[in-house]
């Protein structure tokens, strides 16, 4: 698919330092983090420009060929992998915040900035970007506007979407638009922003990100519950917000999630009790230390009607930092010890509880353990699925039916197969369990009008029968 004439080509467009071919390069760009697949591009190309990136889609739609943006290659649902070859575009080059506003609390950046990278910029000037995915140390913020991604203080801030003001996006066929105004009011035309987020690369290639800001919050207590039940942790993730309380963040944890990331990674032991069964992590910000005290003592309230352990208040810096290090490595912890599957389910919050059974349910019934944590505040739970002694055939032929109940579940408790993570490759079979053939086509309608030769990440989000 890629002639020598083609390659040529894009060694004009971004110099020959910058095309690979070799295999090594083709198959570190053909795998994100979901589970072992790789599928490697038959080609990868790092522009450094809007406009090299255009003339590089210029050259994909004269041809036909498949392009996949590529980021910072951290994703859980596939959205990288070039299942039909073509051109891997990766974005990494384009990696400048190009201005911090300010006066008007927005920031202009490319999509190869890492969200950490981001956040720490704008900390400096006393601004903060609250979207804080578990992997903002490595992760892209264009791959955050792909997937829409969310994490721990979605709960209180909102995710990607609430804070994407304009894009500059190259489409399909070379095209350079912006999609909207760097306002935060715009009731002019259709939401082409909005659209683009969460599109996980198969409309067009983002190559410019206009974001809002908030105030930076200078006051945060922290607060970890060990629950002896389970569902009584998931329970009382309702319970708080009945009780008037929006924390920044609140984090679930499953006791195996804790005990293997205190095994695999290095973070503090906490010395649990054999029949603590869950934890939940707690956060409440803001600017006056004395509301937060209240409202840490009104949570106390309301977890102390479960049954509970002693509960942990983080004082320090230090102790806070640790105890957000053991959350964010319980995927890393999973991904060390066994071969894994992680879906991502949200249901209403009041749900949790029927959603977190039914899991443990299924798994009994199809032979698998699951490993259970997540956002608890959004009703978001990441189930990682974990082999350890599984047979490669109950793996591959049981695990499936049982993911698909859990999806059935979900939705049958009002909620949908991906809260954060996206569709991508490993979820476009279960698209029919939420969406109705006549929701799905009109989606596949939208992706037809951008991308009417299916070059753009063509296999991603739409079940088989599209033909993707």
């Amino acid at each position: 698919m890629i002639t020598l004439d083609i390659k040529n080509k894009l060694v004009e467009v971004v110099g020959v330092s910058y095309v690979f071919t070799d295999d090594e390069t083709l198959n570190e760009y053909g795998k994100d983090h979901t589970e072992d697949l790789v599928f490697p591009p038959s080609i990868v190309v790092k522009p450094a420009s809007t406009q090299e990136i255009s003339a590089i889609m210029k050259i994909a739609f004269e041809h036909a060929i498949p392009v996949v943006p590529i980021g910072a290659r951290t994703g859980l649902s596939g959205g990288i992998l070039a299942v039909h070859k073509g051109i891997g575009l990766s974005l990494e080059r384009l990696n400048q915040i190009e201005k911090i506003d300010e006066q008007n609390l927005q920031v202009i950046t490319q999509p190869g900035v890492i969200t950490e990278v981001l956040q720490n910029a704008v900390a400096e000037k006393g601004l903060l970007y609250p979207v804080d995915p578990s992997s903002k140390g490595s992760c892209f913020i264009g791959g955050n506007i792909a997937e829409n991604s969310g994490g721990a203080r979605a709960v209180k801030y909102g995710v990607t979407k609430d804070y994407v003001l304009n894009l500059e996006v190259v489409l399909p066929n070379g095209d350079i638009i912006n999609t909207a105004a760097n306002t935060l009011k715009n009731s002019t035309g259709y939401n082409l922003t909005q659209l683009m987020v969460g599109s996980e690369g198969t409309l067009g290639v983002v190559t410019k990100i206009v974001l809002k800001l908030v105030a930076a919050v200078p006051h945060i207590v922290l607060l970890l519950v060990p629950f002896f039940k389970m569902v009584e942790a998931a329970a009382a993730v309702s319970a708080i917000f009945k009780a008037g309380i929006v924390p920044s963040a609140l984090e679930f944890m499953e006791r195996d999630a804790i005990d293997w990331t205190m095994k695999f990674t290095d973070v503090p032991d906490l010395n649990l009790k054999l029949e603590i069964e869950a934890h939940l992590l707690i956060e409440v910000d803001g600017n006056y230390p004395e509301i937060l005290m209240s409202e840490a003592e009104k949570i106390l309230t309301v977890v102390e009607q479960f049954q509970i352990d002693e509960v942990l208040f983080a004082d320090t810096v230090e102790q806070k930092n640790a105890l957000w290090k053991l959350r964010r490595n319980v995927a890393e912890a999973v991904k060390q010890n066994t071969v894994y599957k992680e879906e991502d389910t949200v249901v209403p919050r009041f749900e949790l509880p029927k959603l977190l059974i039914g899991i443990k349910a299924i798994g009994e019934k199809y032979g698998f353990k699951s490993i259970c944590y997540g956002h608890a505040g959004d009703g978001n739970l990441h189930v990682n699925i974990v082999k350890l002694d599984m047979t490669e055939d109950a793996w591959k032929n049981e695990v499936p039916k049982g993911v698909k109940e859990i999806f059935e579940l979900t939705k049958s408790l009002n909620g949908t197969i991906s809260g954060e993570h996206g569709i991508g490759l490993v979820q476009k079979e279960f698209m029919p369990i939420v969406f109705t053939d006549i929701e799905l086509n009109l989606m596949y309608q939208i992706k037809k009008i951008f991308d009417p030769k299916n070059i753009m990440n063509p296999g991603k989000i739409f079940p088989s029968i599209y033909n993707h």
